[in-house]
């Protein structure tokens, strides 16, 4: 349904992930971005198959701070590719965020 909480989509995902044997690793605080940040500000929701950053929300919309705040973990941990994935939307849209740095 639409209206659980963020914790709730994610134990169900993790979930799915062990059945299907997809390699994971669950709220892992990445490194800094930048010297003297605090160590635990940059805690996504998924790292999947060492490639994909997930990170899941539960709001009413996605706005530029969603958007900024995958920058910032795809900037810390040198991926690629980030997802955000609404889940209080009507139908599932997710986000594709590119690091153009890597």
């Amino acid at each position: 349904g639409r209206y659980c909480s963020e914790k709730q989509y994610s134990d169900y995902l993790e979930n799915l992930f062990k059945n299907n044997k997809v390699s994971y690793v669950r709220e892992r605080a990445l490194p800094e971005s930048f010297k003297g940040e605090n160590p635990r500000r940059n805690i996504p929701d998924f790292i999947v198959e060492d490639l994909i950053i997930l990170d899941l929300k539960a709001k009413r919309f996605i706005d530029k701070e969603d958007y900024f705040q995958m920058k910032r973990y795809l900037t810390a941990c040198g991926k690629r590719l980030g997802l955000v994935v609404n889940f209080r939307e009507k139908r599932l849209n997710p986000k594709r965020v590119l690091n153009s740095s890597n």
